[in-house]
């Protein structure tokens, strides 16, 4: 067996093993068929893992630094795949960004729907792309902010509305990362009541980014409809130098 066959053999079987723990959630929440987007996070894992992926019927891939994952788009244009932007943004890096995004999960300031509402602009005017899908990144943590980013509940509604209003951008919904060392179920929890607060006012807005790896069963049974996961279908990150 070759090093490409053994490594596809490996993803094949991760990929199933993580598609079955998807429905069993899904069936355990009483969701039936209403399965979430699997988004398979590569972060430094190379182009050829992600080939291989579409390969095996993946289409949704994240990443969370611009720099790598404008590379792997350009590389794999051919593919038509849908790339989620899944970490911390800088306002600066939007005009990248808008180049090959499908969505983005981490809006979480006024500052950076400006930004990606001009790129996205100038992007549709050069190429004719369509809309960004944007989710409001929603800090769970007690002191919102102070660890993985993110908007506080309170600052949602007006992130919301600034959204909506903007060209080019589409409200999606919301995202979150659980806390480490807190419940997830918890977490998912007060997330699913924020999204719910947010549809009603803004009722297209029902997309929910929840779950990696760890917790995707949690996240499942509070109604995501987007998963990112990462290390269970890619194994351990490459060592970088």
């Amino acid at each position: 067996m070759t090093e490409d066959t053994a490594r596809m053999a490996e993803l094949a079987e991760r990929l199933a093993a993580v598609r079955r723990r998807i429905e069993s959630a899904a069936a355990e929440a009483g969701r039936g068929n209403d399965l979430p987007t699997l988004i398979v996070v590569t972060k430094f894992h190379p182009a050829a893992d992600i080939r291989r992926l579409a390969a095996l019927g993946v289409r949704d891939l994240g990443e969370n630094r611009d720099q790598e994952a404008s590379t792997k788009a350009a590389e794999l244009a051919d593919l038509g795949l849908h790339w989620h932007f899944v970490g911390q943004l800088q306002s600066k890096k939007a005009k990248s960004v808008a180049r090959y995004a499908h969505a983005v999960h981490s809006i979480d300031r006024p500052a950076l729907v400006d930004g990606l509402e001009r790129a996205i602009a100038a992007e549709q005017d050069r190429t004719g792309r369509g809309a960004l899908q944007c989710f409001i990144q929603v800090s769970l943590d007690d002191d919102a902010g102070a660890h993985r980013g993110g908007a506080a509940p309170a600052e949602v509604p007006l992130l919301a509305d600034r959204l909506a209003a903007a060209g080019g951008l589409e409200l999606a919904g919301v995202m979150a990362v659980a806390p480490v060392g807190a419940s997830p179920e918890a977490a998912f929890e007060k997330l699913a009541a924020v999204s719910a607060s947010l549809v009603a006012v803004h009722p297209t807005a029902s997309a929910i980014s929840a779950g990696m790896s760890q917790d995707l069963e949690a996240a499942i049974r509070f109604g995501a409809t987007h998963l990112r996961i990462g290390s269970d279908i890619l194994g351990s990150r490459p060592a970088v130098g």
